[in-house]
This record gives C-alpha cells, structure tokens and sequence, in this order.
C-alpha cells in the first residue's frame, strides 16, 4: 500500500480547501523569506560600502543622513563646505587619509560624484575597459550604470542638477566616458564618478574651456584660486585614539559636524529591528492561523473517511500505517507551503529590486537562497506535524467493528 500516493489522491480530491490551506501558509512564510533575504543582503551590503570608512565630515545636520547621503549615496546631501576648512581638517595629525567627494548632481537617476582615485582605490575596484579620469569631465562609469543606460566607452552625456532624474541637464558641456568599472556587488556599481573639477566646473556661470583641458587631482584636493566648496570628507584614522578625539573636535566647530558610519548604520539597524520583529510576528500568527486551518480540515475529513479507514483495517493496514497516512498529508500540505512560500519571497523581492534600481535595494539578489531558509522549511513541517497529530491519532484509535456495523 503506498501510503504516500494514497494521502496525496485524499488531497487533490478537495483543491479548493487543500489550495487554500496551501495558500494561507505560503503567504506567511514568504513574508519572513523576504525579511530574511532583506535583512541579510541588506547588513552586509551595509557594512560593505562602508569598510574603511572610520568618519564622515560634512555640513550641520542629521548625521545619519551625512553618512547616509555620502557612503552609500540613498539620501540628499546635509549640505557643502568650505574648501580651506576642509583641506585644514585633513591636515589633523589624527588623519591618515581624507577622500573629498562633491555631490548634487545625476544622470537619469544615477548619481554623479566628484571625487579623486583615492576613492577607487578605497573600494579596491577593476577596470573592465578603459581607465581612470585625468582630466575635467572624463567619467567613470560603475557596472549597473553602463549596463542600465547601455553607455561604452566614448559615449558623451549632459548631467542634471540635483538628486532627482527629473531636473534641469548641464548642457554647457558633456561628459565623456574613459572607464567602465567592473561589478564589484559595492555602490561603486551604481555610481558615475569624475573629479572634483568636473563638478565644479559643471555648476560655473562663466565657462573657461582652457580649463577643461587641464589636469586634475588625482589624490588630496584640487587647486582653486576660487571660492570653492566640497560636500563631504570620508577619512580614515590614523591611531585608535582618533576615534575618541576627532569626532568630538569636529563636532566641536559651529560649520562642521562627524559622523561615525558604524555607529549610525547600527542605530539604524536598531530601528528597523523593531518593526522586522513586528512584520515577523504579523508571519507567525498567519502560520499558526494556517495551521490551524491544516488542522480543522484533516480533523473534519476524518470525519467522512471513519469509514474508509475501517476498510483500510480489513484488507491489512494497521493502525500505524493509519497514523501515518494522516500525518503524510499534513506533512504534504505544510511543504507545499513551504515551496509555494519560497517562491513568493523569491518572486516578491525580484519585483522589489526591478522597481527600485537606484535606491536602498539596488543589489540585493532574488536568486541569492539562505541556509537560513532551510529552517523555514523544517518550521512548516515541524507545523505539519503538530496540525495533523490529533487527527491521526484518531485514526489510530478507528474502531473497526463499530464503524462497519454503521
């Protein structure tokens, strides 16, 4: 008697009650399959972009959104800075290296950074054609950007001011791509990055082509016999000690403010911890909701199957093989969810990342599966099992002569 055969026909007899008991737990366990995904993806993408990044400096505001804005480039800048004030800053003896970064400025969405080959170097990317800038308005491209807007090397394009796609383009002069990053799964990605002059350059009401052919810095800070302004400094500290003393000096001064980018990136993850607990307790009651459902229906099918089962008995099963034959189809129904669940979490989160290339989900993976969701498997069987022992210790106790002289 194959048992398994025999639960499964039980099952695809009712496939409006077997599809929604399926449905019901699948919802809940994609839920906590896209938390999972999210939440791991979206720390270690975090912590990423951030290695090697001991203190961000920048304007008077939200220091979260000055890391936010300058590490992983998903909110608006605080503000810009004098450049003088911030050459001298980089000078502090607590100071190993100071990467200015100009900001403000996108093409179709993607953001334009002004910075120096330090920050190449800070991500430790390759090159998959060309190479880097050496003069104003050579870009860089970051391997989603080429890929998205299908640019190559030569290809020339106009940039637009501000963070949003929609705003006015820079049409005075063109940008002209040098070098196509390879991917590297960092937000170098989904970068265009140029010089500092470029920006610069870019924003002047008087345009000096002479200039345009110059060279530019390619490590500390540009020239200027102008009034020029930087948005940000990523630094990296010299001694531990800098930890304690330099944020606190910063700070100290009325234009300038420091942001740690793991202190903030934690207090961020603290926040988002409370309503990750909260959607993964919304999952739970949904699973225990369809376990309980899993339960009502076995429990209510023994009910017009007393009969059958009696004749099972007769013609040799016994009440193991009973007990069994309940508890597989509880197992059956739970890890279809279990499947159907998976692969909406999976389906969900594709959807997510199509919809938001350039934002906080840019780079997390759909196709990417966790040990962890190993686990959710064994918890819907471990539902299963718990939903169909009442009904298959009935079954277990079918009394043979009383349900046939019925």
């Amino acid at each position: 008697m194959n048992l398994l055969k025999l639960s499964w026909k039980y099952l695809i007899a009712k496939p409006l009650n077997t599809g929604l008991n399926i449905l019901l737990l699948a919802l809940g366990l994609a839920i906590i399959t896209v938390l999972i995904l999210i939440q791991d993806q979206f720390e270690n993408k975090m912590n990423r972009d951030a290695t090697g990044i001991d203190l961000v400096i920048g304007a008077k505001g939200s220091p979260l959104q000055l890391v936010l804005s300058s590490v992983y480039h998903i909110d608006f800048p605080t503000g810009n800075i004098d450049l003088d004030e911030a050459v001298s800053i980089s000078k502090n003896r607590l100071i190993k290296n100071a990467i200015p970064l100009g900001l403000g400025d996108n093409y179709q969405g993607y953001r334009i950074v002004g910075t120096n080959h330090d920050y190449l170097e800070l991500y430790g990317v390759s090159f998959k054609e060309g190479n880097a800038w050496h003069k104003p308005f050579e870009v860089v491209l970051g391997s989603q950007v080429a890929k998205k807007l299908e640019l190559s090397l030569g290809s020339r394009f106009a940039g637009s001011h501000g963070i949003g796609s929609s705003s006015h383009d820079h049409d005075e002069h063109d940008y002209e791509v040098v070098g196509i990053l390879e991917a590297s799964g960092n937000v170098t990605d989904q970068l265009v990055l140029t010089s500092l002059e470029s920006v610069w350059y870019t924003h002047d009401e008087e345009h000096d082509h002479e200039k345009f052919e110059s060279a530019v810095a390619t490590s500390g800070f540009p020239q200027s016999d102008e009034q020029r302004e930087v948005t940000s400094l990523l630094v990296q500290y010299r001694n531990p000690i800098a930890a304690v003393q330099l944020p606190r000096f910063i700070n100290a001064r009325s234009a300038l403010q420091a942001a740690s980018p793991s202190f903030e990136i934690s207090r961020l993850f603290e926040l988002l911890g409370v309503g990750i607990s909260l959607v993964k307790g919304l999952a739970i009651i949904i699973i225990g909701i369809a376990g309980l459902g899993i339960f009502i229906a076995l429990y209510n099918s023994l009910k017009e199957r007393k009969y059958d089962l009696a004749i099972m008995r007769t013609i040799g099963a016994s009440k193991g093989q009973l007990f069994t034959h309940i508890l597989l189809e509880g197992l059956l129904l739970t890890f279809l969810g279990a499947l159907t669940g998976l692969f909406i979490g999976h389906f969900f989160l594709w959807i997510l990342v199509m919809n938001n290339e350039q934002g906080a989900m840019s780079g997390l993976r759909a196709d990417l599966f966790l040990a962890e969701e190993g686990w959710i498997v064994l918890y819907a069987l471990a539902v299963g099992v718990v939903a169909s022992l009442i009904p298959a210790l009935n079954a277990y106790r079918t009394d043979i002569a009383k349900q046939l002289t019925k």
